[in-house]
């Protein structure tokens, strides 16, 4: 998508559509009463009550007199007196889903001239920009027959000021930077398992790496049965597809300072193994491997940001099939820390593959290490699909996830990490069992993880409510990329993190 600022009067922009925010009591910002004119035609048609008054209703209007634009799309923006950054980031996405939904390529946004309290100007065109990418997704590879509806490919934004200029230019970048690291995201989440394998991953990675001059190692069985990754290799057995450990690294920082590891856990289909899942919904497991194409989608926005920080992508792939090579309920394995574990439920895999890439992510020496993974769906019991769930060895560290998820509208909740979590992982046959006793499963599944990260800062996100959506609107999310690059953000401009909270 082409951004354009502009300055001027909002009603001579010639395109498909005007967008215009309204505050409840019919109050329009002054992009509306420029557009408004003496004529007072939008302010007529406000008076009749057709837009509703909560933030992110719309209503489109055909051509107006005075106005160059083909139409007026009005959106609410609720109350003046409690406007903040959730009823702008509600109109902002309901007038990105509207334009789209009418087919209009080319229009012009006046949604910049209202101060959004504790959030800059950055900030606010970050946020549209975002939007606008999100509502002009289509996932149509596997479709014979495409949509012939067209999407929005330009967008014109009213600066306030000249002042503004550079801050708002620098929100599009960013925001459009994440808009495709979330479209990769979601392309990949949403691509069907026969074809998204482990090996195809890696060849994307490769792909990713090569546009934009990324390192890349992509380690094979061979590669990983000589490192000791026996938890990894145990998910793999019962597959004909090799499982594969891809690492990407992007170098926008000094050569001195330690990087960022994300472990995105890459299940591309998950059966549960010989612990069977049930059938009904089984076609969603596709999407087990969205930590894995969050991982890929960050990596995408850094490089096209080009953030002065340090990142290492370590993204475990593999299929978890039943077959009579799969492993068993009661196996035990030795992972690559020498741990031994007891496999108690096949189905308790992604922990499997994450702790083997949660030893190998040691050797880059992390400032900080953040694994994401579609893990339990205890999480989705607990907190739905609003926040994802946080869980940390670090509170410092998990503040800075909660902090950035805020900022970034993509919400983190913490959840404890006691000791007394861990008394849930005994084994009478070896060291620690894949799953803990009844109870906490969420807990005890990154309680699980802790153990083999003691030599780092260490966070867990758990997306199994927030990678996707079911349902009539069943599709990847491009959830946590968002809440991911605000966090590099932050880190790599430490001194912006005041001016951009909301």
């Amino acid at each position: 998508m082409e951004f354009y600022t502009k300055a001027g009067s909002p009603e001579k922009q010639k395109s498909g559509c005007l967008v215009l925010g309204v505050f409840n009591g019919k109050k329009l910002t002054l992009s509306g009463e420029q557009a408004d004119g003496e004529a007072k035609l939008i302010s007529k048609i406000l008076k009749r009550g057709d837009l509703d008054e909560k933030a992110g209703s719309a209503l489109m209007l055909p051509h107006l007199p005075g106005v160059a634009a083909e139409r007026v799309l009005l959106v609410s923006l609720g109350a003046e007196k409690t406007f903040n950054a959730k009823a702008y980031r509600s109109a902002v996405t309901a007038a990105a889903k509207a334009v789209n939904a009418a087919g209009v390529t080319e229009a012009s946004f006046g949604l910049l001239d209202v101060a959004v309290p504790e959030c800059d100007m950055q900030w606010a065109a970050r946020t549209l920009a975002i939007a606008l990418g999100e509502a002009a997704y289509r996932f149509t590879a596997w479709k014979s027959q495409k949509d012939g509806k067209p999407v929005l490919q330009k967008a014109y934004v009213f600066t306030p000021d000249a002042k503004a200029l550079a801050m708002v230019k620098a929100g599009f970048t960013e925001g459009d930077a994440i808009g495709e690291g979330m479209n990769l995201t979601r392309e990949l989440g949403n691509m069907p398992a026969n074809i998204c394998t482990p090996t195809y991953l890696a060849s994307q990675a490769k792909s990713l790496a090569k546009a934009h001059k990324l390192k890349v190692e992509v380690l094979e069985r061979d590669d990983m049965e000589s490192l000791g990754m026996g938890s990894m290799l145990s998910v793999g057995r019962g597959s004909v597809e090799p499982p594969k450990l891809i690492v990407l690294k992007y170098s926008g920082g000094k050569a001195s300072d330690k990087p960022v590891v994300l472990v995105g856990k890459g299940v591309t289909f998950d059966t549960g193994g010989i612990s069977l899942k049930p059938g009904a919904e089984m076609d969603e497991m596709k999407f087990d491997m969205c930590g894995a194409a969050s991982v890929l989608g960050v990596m995408k926005a850094l490089a096209l940001m080009q953030l002065p920080i340090n990142v290492v992508g370590v993204i475990p792939a593999t299929e978890n099939m039943p077959s009579g090579s799969a492993t068993k309920p009661g196996d035990v394995v030795v992972s690559m820390s020498g741990q031994t574990i007891e496999i108690l439920n096949t189905d308790a895999e992604g922990r499997l593959i994450l702790c083997d890439a949660l030893t190998y992510s040691a050797r880059f020496k992390p400032e900080v290490v953040v694994d994401i993974a579609t893990l339990t769906g205890a999480c989705v019991i607990a907190l739905g699909g609003v926040a994802s769930g946080l869980m940390a060895n670090d509170d410092a560290l998990a503040a800075e996830l909660l902090e950035s998820g805020q900022q970034a509208g993509d919400r983190a909740w913490q959840l404890p990490l006691w000791d007394e979590y861990q008394e849930q992982l005994k084994s009478n046959f070896a060291d620690i069992p894949n799953i803990g006793s009844k109870g906490a499963g969420t807990i005890t599944a990154a309680c699980f993880l802790s153990r083999f990260t003691k030599d780092y800062r260490w966070a867990h996100l758990d997306i199994a409510g927030t990678a996707w959506k079911s349902g009539a609107e069943k599709g990847a999310t491009g959830r946590p990329v968002p809440l991911l690059v605000q966090f590099l953000i932050n880190r790599a401009n430490p001194g912006t993190r005041s001016k951009r909270a909301s």
